[in-house]
């Protein structure tokens, strides 16, 4: 391809994408006559992966790019295209700027991470070092990883094991995502009332920390409203802040000078339980970064509201955990 690319790069230059494809199978074809690859070169085409195969075990995935670098986006992790019985496949990537070059390496020696689009894809890197693969990293070889029923549970694995705090992974497999984001992204000022009441009410079920007295005690929030819900809001803090102090009657009891997020948590409370309760320990689990049950995950929410609250120097003459349990019974 190199010799075509030399003595005919006017030619080459123009078989960008698909193009490119069944001029590969062609040279192929003629490099196959005499060989056991002879009569065999097969253009797949379509959404099918690879493109190219022969003697039906090999294959030949084709990329392209017109820019002067060796990396692109690959295909997907999950590899539900895959043509059947091809075992071993190689990249053919064409760098098609000037000068015009071609390279080839064994398909799972040049993915290097795990990329999102509508789905997680791998990212080629044609002059990735050995040992550098997505494959060294989680530590589990190409061949096994693609013949896993969830080939993506060891993927989300390993990028949660990077996390730092705060961080959330923008993508999650299916059977960790049960409530798909939206494709429209909305500003909070647009959403209706009852918007806006439901998805503070849920976001005080699933973040508890929004109790407590870190200084990031919003950032996972502000990541859940864009990645979970499709919510870009500016003023996240000011949402369960804004509104200073006020006296709270719970009973027969007044609470003096309760900061506003204690309000906003006793007022809708009804909301709040009815979210707990809806939704599964194992989900809860993973919001509150700690394990739960079915049968605790209430008391269990309440133990750590109480806890971060005692943190907060206005809230120290609240017993949080007192006063919650009283407003369930009620």
């Amino acid at each position: 391809m190199n010799l075509h690319a030399k003595n005919s790069s006017k030619n080459v230059a123009t078989l960008s994408g698909r193009n490119l494809e069944p001029y590969v199978r062609d040279v192929m074809t003629d490099l196959a006559v005499g060989t056991v690859f002879e009569n065999s070169i097969e253009l797949i085409g379509g959404q099918k992966f690879p493109d190219i195969i022969a003697k039906k075990y090999y294959g030949i995935e084709v990329k392209t790019t017109t820019q002067n670098h060796w990396k692109t986006t690959g295909n997907s992790v999950l590899e539900s295209t895959r043509v059947d019985n091809v075992e071993r496949i190689f990249m053919l990537f064409a760098k098609l700027a000037s000068p015009i070059e071609f390279r080839c390496r064994p398909y799972e020696e040049v993915l290097s991470e795990i990329v999102v689009t509508h789905s997680p894809r791998y990212l080629i890197d044609m002059n990735l070092e050995q040992g550098k693969t997505i494959f060294d990293k989680i530590k589990i070889p190409y061949d096994t990883l693609r013949k896993e029923v969830n080939p993506i549970r060891p993927i989300v694995d390993y990028y949660k094991s990077k996390l730092k705090p705060g961080e959330e992974l923008w993508w999650m497999d299916a059977e960790n995502n049960s409530k798909p984001s939206s494709i429209v992204i909305k500003i909070w000022n647009n959403l209706s009332s009852k918007e806006k009441h439901d998805l503070k009410n849920r976001a005080m079920a699933y973040f508890p920390e929004l109790f407590g007295n870190s200084n990031d005690k919003f950032g996972r929030l502000a990541i859940w409203f864009i990645t979970s819900e499709a919510v870009v809001c500016p003023n996240v803090r000011d949402l369960f802040t804004a509104g200073g102090k006020q006296d709270c009657v719970i009973g027969e009891k007044v609470y003096k000078k309760v900061p506003r997020i204690f309000l906003n948590l006793f007022e809708n409370m009804p909301s709040i339980i009815e979210t707990i309760t809806q939704t599964s320990a194992s989900e809860l689990s993973e919001y509150w970064q700690t394990c739960t049950t079915e049968q605790t995950k209430l008391f269990d929410w309440i133990d750590l509201v109480a806890e971060l609250a005692k943190k907060i120097k206005d809230a120290k003459h609240l017993d949080i955990k007192q006063i919650l349990a009283e407003l369930i019974l009620n």
